[in-house]
Order: C-alpha cells, then structure tokens, then sequence
C-alpha cells in the first residue's frame, strides 16, 4: 500500500520534513517513490505539489494523520470529524 507520509530531514532539534510518497512497509527515512511537498513546523512553512498530489490520491495512496491535517489546511482534502 502506498503512503503520503513526513520524511525527516535537518539538524537535532530542528527538524525539517519532506512529503513524500512511500510503500507502507519501508523505513521511514527509506527511498520515497515520489517528494510532493516541504513542512518546516518550526517556521509554519508548508509547500505542496498540489496536482502531484491529487493524482496520487486518485490511485488510491492513504495519507497518514499527520499529513491529512496538512492537506485539509491547504484544502486538498476535506475536514472530517474524528
């Protein structure tokens, strides 16, 4: 199954993601099939890819929660209760 997921990069204590496309089963700082975006949550800085994006969900890739929170803010997906 194929995850959105945050990929750690940067320094200790000043971490830095990349959103990323990735087999479930893989490591987390594994080989991503696909980078769709940045998050610095230090800076509140979000960038996304957001057709990339799209077209993964559309073949079916499962965000994390993570994630999904910061595609509902960038209004890629919609809120749902939880």
């Amino acid at each position: 199954m194929i995850k959105l997921r945050l990929k750690r990069y940067g320094k200790k204590r000043n971490a830095t993601y990349r959103i990323v496309a990735m087999n479930s089963r893989d490591r987390r700082d594994g080989r991503a099939l696909e980078e769709l975006g940045f998050y610095d949550p230090i800076r509140e800085e979000v960038r996304l890819k957001e057709d990339a994006i799209k077209r993964r969900l559309e073949q079916g890739a499962q965000p994390t929660d993570t994630v999904r929170r910061l595609f509902v803010k960038a209004n890629l997906l919609p809120q749902t209760k939880s």
